[in-house]
């Protein structure tokens, strides 16, 4: 039997009511609950500095409605942590520079933004400073590099880090933070997800050390914390900082923790002792069961962390991203391929205006913005489009989580 008109009107109001209220988040206010997730588009200068074409990009998010922008991972050093060519940076003060504009661009608009903070590890294929990777043991990576990132063929095999290369990477991150606050961003988010390096650390059968970064969970752990800390005391009490954590990686698509919920039970215990402001859970479907059966990585979250949970999974649906957050099960949500589609996403749910299927030819055969804007003015071959699509049917999860 068809839903009569008034009840769907019903169903609309209370979507937009969930997905539409107000949110503090450490000191800031957002607007809603709602977030574009950080997604690679390697649109940078070879430099790593933001352009023009960057600027339009993540204003139209803003522009579009959305409370929050999380930006692409930005490498936080000019050793090993720059993951693709023409990637973004915030290591000095030309790219500083670059980012001011754009930051102020999304305030004017009445968004917030946040920078992500990002180490490729032993996952780089695109490192203008470096033709060695590092990574937490010399265990070559699962997968192949990701062509559309401008990749090719299998991973290299990585140097162990020593702990003065450790070291050099923690002081990256705290540095980065720093250039992050002085560009005017409103907070920093750790990119502890998607088989990058400090995920590296925490994965088992990837991190084979036998030294205080190795071995348990609270050894693998280790570095987030450093990392967190260390973040934290560069950018003071009053900046926002978040982690994001998940399971799947960008090169293992259907990677779990082996201990299960008791492993995701002592990772966000230990995560809830930090002194951030909120976790970011990524996972192909966010409402889906974290392990086959019982609570999303994202409840998970909620049940053990005192700070707001951001979840991130195929939430371009409102029934689904608004019924996540009705359940409990997170305090806001981010749209990959939904914002990618629609930067407008919020506005056009408000009004009850149809949503389009994400094309994945916006990200291929180059998952950069110029692709982005051939594809849609119809300059754009079909042709070129199977691997990317392939990519996304599997996980979604391009670096950064197109999700």
């Amino acid at each position: 039997m068809a839903e009569h008109p008034d009840q769907l009107q019903r169903e609309h109001s209370d979507r937009m009511e969930t997905l539409l209220s107000s949110l503090k988040l450490g000191g800031l206010t957002l607007r809603n609950r709602l977030a574009v997730a950080p997604m690679t588009r390697v649109s940078a200068t070879p430099e790593g500095i933001p352009t023009s074409r960057m600027s339009d990009y993540y204003t139209a998010f803003a522009e579009g409605g959305f409370g929050l922008v999380v930006t692409e991972g930005l490498y936080t050093d000019k050793a090993f942590s720059q993951g693709y060519l023409f990637q973004p940076g915030l290591t000095e003060a030309c790219q500083r520079n670059g980012w001011r504009p754009i930051v102020e661009r999304v305030h004017d608009a009445g968004s917030r933004m946040i920078a992500q903070l990002m180490h490729a590890g032993a996952l780089s294929q695109g490192n203008a400073y470096s033709a060695e990777t590092r990574g937490p043991s010399a265990i070559r990576p699962k997968g192949q590099q990701m062509a559309f990132y401008r990749g090719a063929g299998p991973y290299r095999v990585p140097t162990a880090m020593s702990s003065e290369e450790i070291a050099q990477a923690v002081n990256g991150f705290a540095h980065a933070a720093f250039v992050a606050r002085d560009a005017g961003f409103d907070g920093v988010e750790v990119h502890g997800a998607n088989g990058y390096l400090l995920d590296q650390f925490l994965t088992e059968g990837v991190n084979l050390r036998d030294d205080r970064y190795g071995g348990s969970v609270e050894g693998r752990f280790r570095l987030i914390v450093e990392v967190v800390e260390a973040v934290r005391n560069s950018v003071g009490s009053d900046f926002i900082v978040g982690v994001r954590i998940s399971q799947g990686k960008v090169n293992d698509f259907t990677h779990k923790w082996s201990g299960r919920e008791d492993e995701a039970a002592a990772i966000f215990g230990s995560l809830g002792q930090l002194p951030i402001d909120y976790v970011h859970t990524t996972d192909f479907e966010a409402w889906r069961p974290a392990f086959g059966e019982g609570p999303s990585l994202a409840a998970l979250a909620k049940k053990h962390l005192p700070v707001p949970v951001l979840a991130n999974g195929s939430l371009h649906d409102p029934k689904q991203a608004a019924g996540l957050l009705r359940r409990g099960e997170a305090d806001f949500v981010s749209l990959g391929r939904g914002a990618l589609a629609h930067p407008d996403w919020p506005r056009r749910v408000a009004k009850g205006a149809p949503l389009e299927t994400f094309n994945p030819g916006m990200i291929s055969p180059i998952a950069d913005l110029a692709n982005a804007e051939r594809h849609r003015t119809g300059t754009v071959a079909v042709a070129g489009q199977s691997e990317a699509s392939h990519r996304l049917s599997q996980n979604a999860a391009e670096p950064n989580s197109l999700l």
